[in-house]
């Protein structure tokens, strides 16, 4: 198994930027693909970001342009970057793990848009 930890939420103010992080338990070179989920409250998970193996990402259209996804192998952890916060951004942010035939999640990471 692989052990998922998120942190880096918090508290921002519309317009402003946060960076998730996603620090994995294990090696994470070889991982089929790495994403950043969210979830408002009363709404469903919704995929925001992922990066693949090779290293292409894809993004969200709420969140093109806004954000960023990347991974660090050498500190095992994966990252979004969030510019230009709005309050439809808001809630629990997961990271999940594609490994193989197998998923991992993580705790969630809460994100407050509010001024």
């Amino acid at each position: 198994q692989v052990q998922l930890m998120e942190s880096g939420g918090g508290l921002v103010q519309p317009g402003g930027s946060l960076r998730l992080s996603c620090a994995a338990s294990r090696s994470i070179d070889s991982i089929t693909s790495m994403a950043w989920y969210r979830q408002a409250p009363g709404k469903q998970r919704e995929l925001v970001a992922v990066i693949i193996s090779g290293g292409s990402t894809t993004f969200a259209d709420s969140v093109k342009g806004r954000c960023t996804i990347s991974r660090d192998n050498a500190k095992n952890t994966l990252y979004l970057q969030m510019n230009s916060l709005k309050s439809e951004d808001a809630g629990m942010y997961y990271c999940r793990a594609l490994f193989r035939y197998e998923v991992y999640w993580g705790q969630g990471t809460q994100v407050t848009v509010s001024s």
